[in-house]
């Protein structure tokens, strides 16, 4: 049968009639990736009021209405690419390029989970869905081709990262510290320039096929990128270091204390991005036992300094 007897078929049978639709729109919405909204806790837990309830309700809302857009996100972004996709020897497999999903019911998916994520997002006010829409917004734009477009979708993909701790404080009416911002904005530009430097290391060694985007970019640009936003987090979170000691009324000393595995625990980190092993940095956290100890240390006693 030809590939356009094929694509004719997928497209005109019905959703009741094929089988696994359901389960190929969970699998395309990535609830795997619902992880990512925990960084709606940061700014409550900095604050010291995440066992207030009226905080816990309003982070959870947060965290609910960003699982909701973000899965309407990618819903969007495989039914864009679902041509290039079925060229690909992986992404083919995709539930919407391999025609599980329908393109239209996706579309339509996405606008349901959109939508949904507005209406529980007006649950903690409106400024939490300004951060949504802005979030969708940027995202669309990535989807759209900004992806493309060198250093503006490194930029994108760290912006939601950040977003995600903005909106936490947010929902809970938490007012957020400018060095908590920063860290969070260059944290997150270490982690997705490490990530593409750890891919292309990867292909200059294997020739394992990349992303497009990254045609455009050199490894030695993109090590000058996730060192000059590793110097620039540790120098902010060192600030906000500070900043957490004036503001604690007993002037603890944990804070400060907490910059020292804080930094050994990016240097660790860096280790793995410099030989092109960072490609999937959660793996690395699940594997390195060192680095595990390293972030309990700094948890413990950033808790230490904020609920002493």
């Amino acid at each position: 049968m030809s590939d356009q007897a094929t694509e004719h078929r997928t497209e005109s049978e019905t959703p009741a009639a094929r089988p696994g639709v359901l389960a190929g729109l969970l699998r395309t919405a990535r609830p795997r990736q619902w992880v990512k909204n925990v960084l709606v806790l940061a700014a409550p837990f900095t604050a010291n009021r995440i066992f207030e309830q009226d905080v816990l309700v309003a982070a959870v809302i947060a965290f609910a209405s960003f699982c909701l857009v973000s899965s309407s996100v990618y819903l969007v972004n495989d039914a864009i690419d679902v041509a290039a996709d079925r060229e690909h020897p992986t992404k083919r497999n995709r539930p919407i390029a391999s025609g599980i999903v329908p393109v239209r019911l996706a579309y339509v998916a996405a606008v349901v989970l959109f939508l949904g994520s507005l209406g529980v997002s007006l649950l903690a006010g409106w400024q939490l869905t300004v951060v949504l829409a802005v979030y969708a917004a940027v995202q669309l734009g990535y989807c759209l081709g900004l992806k493309h477009q060198p250093v503006i979708d490194l930029c994108i993909v760290a912006s939601g990262f950040l977003l995600r701790s903005i909106a936490g404080g947010v929902a809970a009416g938490i007012p957020l510290s400018q060095w908590f911002l920063l860290v969070t904005a260059f944290g997150s530009l270490f982690m997705v320039s490490g990530k593409r430097y750890a891919e292309i290391v990867l292909f200059e060694k294997t020739g394992a096929k990349i992303r497009a985007s990254l045609s455009k970019y050199s490894s030695s640009y993109l090590r000058f990128v996730w060192a000059t936003a590793a110097a620039v987090m540790i120098t902010t979170y060192s600030l906000w270091a500070f900043e957490i000691r004036e503001r604690n009324p007993h002037n603890s000393v944990w804070a400060v204390i907490s910059i020292v595995p804080f930094v050994i625990a990016v240097l660790r980190y860096a280790v793995d991005v410099d030989g092109g092993h960072a490609g999937t940095p959660e793996d690395i956290a699940l594997k390195d036992r060192v680095l595990q100890v390293l972030g309990l240390s700094w948890v413990a006693c950033l808790a230490l300094s904020i609920y002493l």
